[in-house]
């Protein structure tokens, strides 16, 4: 009697375990379905495309992407891209229209100065592309404004590539202040400093970010919008408030600064300055210092003998230590593979679209504080 009343109870946790396992086994598949898809990448760009070569080499080191096809209308870097991505070459074609027209890439790369790059990142989007777009790639915060609004709307990402995030060494430093660490924040100093050589080669003046009416400024918005962006990832506050100057310090014939300075207000309450400027005759110079109620933080990317320093009194027995970047590639490859997972649903993008606003808000109300000699609230 004992074993015929308790059969049902045993057959029901057999049917119990095995609709638990199937339902296991669906999950882990559809995991595993996940995880091997892959994605087909759109390059749109032409002959004065910026950092193509670094883009190619992280689309062909990437093992999420299957392929790329490019819009390429100078025909240049679709050689390139032909050499560099052997099998993931896909095919070329002389405008991005032609290219949307035979594929729908669940990525598209847009490398354009930033007077035509806002045409084509609105028809990646039209075609249902997440979209990562090489910096500024607008020339007024309005223009990304509706492209950000759009995306938003379709449920994509628009991302900026501002590739120092994906850096070992900004990375521990934003976990780092993250967990309390640093305790309230106080300050925040950076530059970013490249060589005045560049100017003086002959044809520069020629080139895109050169020129005020295609670039929207100089190396403010050309390199300085990494240290701009870096301010606000780091420290986890947007920049509120901004006051500066521009100028062209060096003198060569352009209408775009070489030299600029910065004052900031974070969210935060905190404040900070930025230097941005050609000022070298090679290399970098770089700096990024954050001091708070509980001790500092320091990165010195070039020239730096230790990048990365930081002190708290958080710990019983304070001392300086160091960390020390042991991964090969720190910059395009990692952030242009998030950005490719991303676009797959297989994680969070490495700059998200609001944060990619919010830096181009950050550098136009800059501008607009030279030009007009007053302090501006970044809107």
């Amino acid at each position: 009697m004992k074993t015929s009343t308790t059969l049902p109870h045993v057959l029901l946790a057999v049917v119990v375990l095995i609709v638990s396992a199937r339902g296991a086994s669906k999950e882990s598949a559809v995991a595993a379905e996940a995880q091997q898809r892959t994605a087909t990448v759109a390059l749109i760009t032409n002959a004065e495309g910026a950092h193509i070569s670094a883009y190619l080499t992280s689309l062909a080191g990437s093992r999420d992407v299957s392929g790329v096809v490019v819009a390429d209308p100078s025909g240049r870097q679709a050689a390139a891209a032909r050499t560099a991505l052997g099998a993931r070459f896909i095919a070329a074609y002389e405008s991005a229209e032609a290219l949307f027209a035979e594929h729908r890439p669940e990525l598209a790369l847009v490398s354009l100065e930033p007077g035509l790059a806002p045409a084509a990142i609105e028809r990646a989007l039209d075609a249902g592309c997440h979209v990562l777009a090489e910096k500024p790639a607008v020339l007024s915060a309005e223009r990304f404004h509706a492209l950000a609004r759009k995306a938003e709307a379709k449920g994509l990402h628009l991302m900026l590539a501002l590739a120092n995030r994906s850096r070992p060494e900004i990375r521990f430093a934003r976990e780092w202040i993250a967990k309390g660490n640093l305790g309230r924040v106080y300050g925040v100093e950076v530059h970013l400093i490249a060589d005045q050589t560049r100017l003086g080669r002959p044809g520069y003046g020629e080139n895109w970010y050169a020129q005020k009416s295609r670039a929207g400024g100089g190396h403010l918005i050309w390199l300085g919008i990494h240290w701009v962006d870096l301010a606000m990832f780091v420290t986890g506050s947007d920049i509120t408030h901004v006051a500066g100057f521009v100028a062209n310090v060096g003198g060569k014939p352009f209408d775009v600064e070489d030299s600029a300075t910065l004052s900031l207000r974070f969210g935060n309450g905190s404040l900070g300055t930025l230097t941005s400027g050609y000022y070298l005759d090679k290399g970098y110079h770089s700096h990024f210092k954050v001091w708070g109620s509980q001790g500092w933080l320091e990165i010195n990317l070039h020239g730096g003998e230790t990048p990365v320093r930081y002190y708290t009194t958080a710990e019983p027995d304070p001392v300086v230590r160091s960390f020390v970047n042991d991964q090969p590639d720190g910059g395009y490859s990692p952030f242009v593979a998030d950005g490719v997972r991303a676009s797959l649903g297989l994680g969070p993008p490495p700059i998200t679209t609001a944060e990619s606003e919010r830096v181009l808000r950050t550098l136009f109300a800059a501008y607009r504080a030279a030009e007009s000699g007053r302090a501006q609230a970044v809107p």
